[in-house]
């Protein structure tokens, strides 16, 4: 993949859609999340007029307060998972992702619990408070076990779209960019309504 990647979708729509491209605006990905699923189950497209499958990502409950999605190729195979830190995520997003293994292999977590506590506060706030889009913009890293930081995920400036870009900071192999794409992926739908 050509990176950095963007991740953008309609903050106003019913369905989440989230369009996937590359440095040089190439679609590499799209998803349209299901309404009134009780399980997560999403599909992840090549194109927007979803004829290529490229990825699923279902979870394996129904709250999804600390549930674990599994990220599963076109043809079935897994290829690892992700998991939200249930209790820890309440203050900063907090996930981990799993190799095909089952072994952690990365963590997302959130650089700065306040964004979330002033971008609340700040939404609530009559009419100023659809600018919350532009003021507080939170960023995610992702590091390896051993604490090295090998990708960000920053929210950018936007009003009525949320607007993600992902940079990769280290070089990594190509099913570790499928699983930590696919895990930012996977969480940027968990925390869309946040930022």
């Amino acid at each position: 993949m050509n990176f950095p990647l963007s991740l953008s979708f309609k903050l106003l729509a019913l369905a989440s859609q989230i369009y996937v491209r590359d440095a040089n605006g190439n679609l590499i990905g799209y998803v349209k999340q299901k309404l009134f699923k009780l399980k997560e189950d999403i599909n992840v497209f090549s194109d927007e007029k979803q004829t290529n499958l490229l990825y699923n990502i279902k979870a394996d409950r129904m709250i999804d307060w600390s549930a674990n999605y599994s990220f599963t190729d076109a043809r079935g195979s897994f290829l690892g998972s992700i998991k939200r830190q249930g209790m820890r995520s309440i203050w900063k997003a907090s996930y981990d992702i799993f190799d095909a293994s089952g072994n952690q292999a990365y963590k997302i977590t959130e650089e700065n619990g306040w964004v979330k506590v002033g971008d609340a506060l700040f939404g609530e706030i009559p009419i100023v408070g659809i600018l919350s889009g532009y003021v507080f913009n939170p960023s995610y890293i992702v590091t390896k076990t051993d604490g090295s930081v090998i990708a960000r995920l920053k929210k950018q400036p936007a009003m009525f779209e949320g607007k993600f870009l992902l940079e990769n900071l280290a070089p990594f192999s190509p099913e570790e960019e499928t699983r930590i794409v696919l895990g930012v992926l996977m969480m940027t739908l968990l925390e869309r309504a946040r930022g």
